[in-house]
Parts: structure tokens; sequence; C-alpha cells
């Protein structure tokens, strides 16, 4: 068997797993990534793209957003709205319909592991995305929290000691 092969046939098996559990599509963008952090702070990961990425398995209620970067990258919510208003405030229910947003840093050399997560308020994030969305000179606009903002204005949550 080809290494190729092999991969192959290990994600097949993962998927196999993945749809007992909900999850139709393992490959979808981000989801490998929000269940490696999921399993790390106990939540349950959404089974659907357009919901928040997590809940509180004890409270379904309790929703996470989780953003992701490698070492010295920077966290990203993409195509973020400044006008017309509804459309700036249905962009920030990204924000808002959560309880906290967890910025997790992964590993550059070692993709699937994890070297520091953040948690963030909804409070400090969203009085972030409001003040790049109004000194954005577009409508459309992606907002950025780096490492150090976080680090400013949220607390470690996680550290992996493995360096």
């Amino acid at each position: 068997m080809s290494y190729i092969s092999e991969i192959v046939a290990l994600i097949r098996q993962a998927q196999l797993i993945a749809s007992k559990h909900g999850f139709t599509n393992l490959l979808q963008p981000g989801l490998v990534k929000e269940m490696i952090i999921a399993d790390i702070l106990g939540h349950e990961v959404h089974r659907s793209k357009h919901e928040a990425d997590a809940w509180d398995p004890q409270n379904p209620d309790v929703k996470f957003e989780y953003l992701t970067c490698f070492e010295g990258g920077t966290f990203q919510l993409d195509r973020m709205f400044k006008a017309p208003p509804e459309k700036r405030a249905k962009s920030l229910e990204r924000i808002t319909r959560n309880s906290a947003v967890f910025c997790a840093v992964f590993y550059r050399k070692r993709p699937l592991d994890v070297k520091k997560i953040y948690g963030v308020s909804i409070e400090k994030m969203l009085e972030e995305a409001n003040r790049q969305l109004d000194a954005s000179r577009n409508d459309i606009s992606h907002i950025g929290y780096t490492t150090r903002w976080c680090e400013e204005n949220g607390e470690t949550v996680y550290q992996n000691n493995d360096s």
C-alpha cells in the first residue's frame, strides 16, 4: 500500500466515525481544528457551518467561537460588514451570539498541535471589532486580532509546554 493510499484509508475511517456523530463532512474547512480545540476545552462542536463553533455540553445555550492561527499569525474574522447597519449587526452576531471567544495558536511545524489558547470576553472582542470597522475605508473588512492583543485583553486558558 502506498503512503497516499494509507492516508486516504485513514481519512475514510475518520469520516466514518465522524458521520456516526453527525459530521457529514470532516474535511469542511476549520472543522478538524475546531474538534481539536473542543477536545482540549471540553466543548461540543456544532455540526453545521453557520452556527457558533462549539457549545458547553452541560448547557447548549452557552456558545463559543473559535479563531485559529499559526505561530506568528493573526486571528481573523473574515467578511465583516461596516455598512449598511443591518449587515453590520448581522456580522457582529458572529461575536455576540457567543459566551466567549477562544483564540488558539497552532504550531507551524506541528499543525494539529495547539501551542496556546486565549479566552477573550465578548465585550473586548466586540469593542475591537467595532474599532476596526469604524476605522476601515471599506464596507466589507477582515477583523484581525494579534496574539499580543489576545495576551493583553484575554487570559491564557491552555498552554502546551511541549516545544
